[in-house]
């Protein structure tokens, strides 16, 4: 979900304002997930890199989450919809967490949609604290390092139990995925969209998703 600063700039506004606008984008992305049929949709909210910004729009960012999470948990609920959050929690406030855990456990058995939101999260990250979480099962016997293979290896990720993407969409015309989910991404299809994140609607949703539908999908195999 990108371009959000830019949006605000291109109209002389606070980048504060192009935040707000973006999360009512979340809203319509999720709406229109749900009119779609999608299953599973997974938004980058906060990278790990993001930590570098200014303080005070980290703060900005960090209320608007507060903000979210206390207003549209409801209305997620009511809609189906099963909030969950990757990342790295330890370097989020304990307000936000306590409000994410609340989130979660309040939606945990909706099934119509997955939502997972990406916050404090670096996809180099998360395939080191695999690593690390598999050495960990091998010390601890229940699984031997010649049982690796790339399913197991994938039930340590932070993504376990969800299916590998298969659309990624970038708003905001950059063409790369700044460390987002790189194992899970490896057969996804890419959609680079020109449009802020805030200009994106759902029916950019849907072009998106027509889009994906016309494509052929080999996995490296011959026509």
């Amino acid at each position: 979900m990108d371009g959000n600063g830019r949006w605000a700039r291109a109209r002389g506004l606070p980048r504060t304002v192009g935040h707000n606008s973006g999360a009512e984008a979340v809203r319509q992305a999720v709406k229109g997930a749900v009119e779609c049929g999608v299953e599973y949709l997974t938004l980058f909210g906060f990278s790990s890199e993001n930590w570098k910004r200014p303080a005070t729009e980290i703060d900005d960012l960090m209320g608007l989450l507060k903000l979210y999470l206390r207003r549209e948990i409801e209305e997620l609920h009511q809609n189906g919809v099963r909030l969950q959050v990757i990342g790295d929690r330890a370097r989020l406030g304990a307000d936000v967490v306590a409000l994410i855990e609340a989130a979660e456990a309040q939606t945990r058995d909706n099934d119509r949609l997955v939502l997972t939101i990406a916050l404090s999260y670096g996809a180099r990250a998360e395939i080191v604290l695999a690593a690390k979480r598999l050495l960990a099962a091998v010390e601890r016997g229940e699984m031997a390092a010649t049982d690796l293979d790339e399913q197991r290896f994938a039930g340590f990720l932070l993504t376990a139990g969800m299916p590998d993407p298969d659309l990624l969409i970038r708003t905001s015309g950059e063409k790369r995925i700044s460390n987002f989910l790189l194992w899970q991404c490896a057969y996804a299809e890419f959609i680079f969209i020109d449009k802020h994140w805030p200009d994106f609607g759902i029916e950019d949703l849907k072009s998106a998703i027509g889009e994906y539908q016309g494509r052929s999908r080999r996995y490296g195999a011959a026509e």
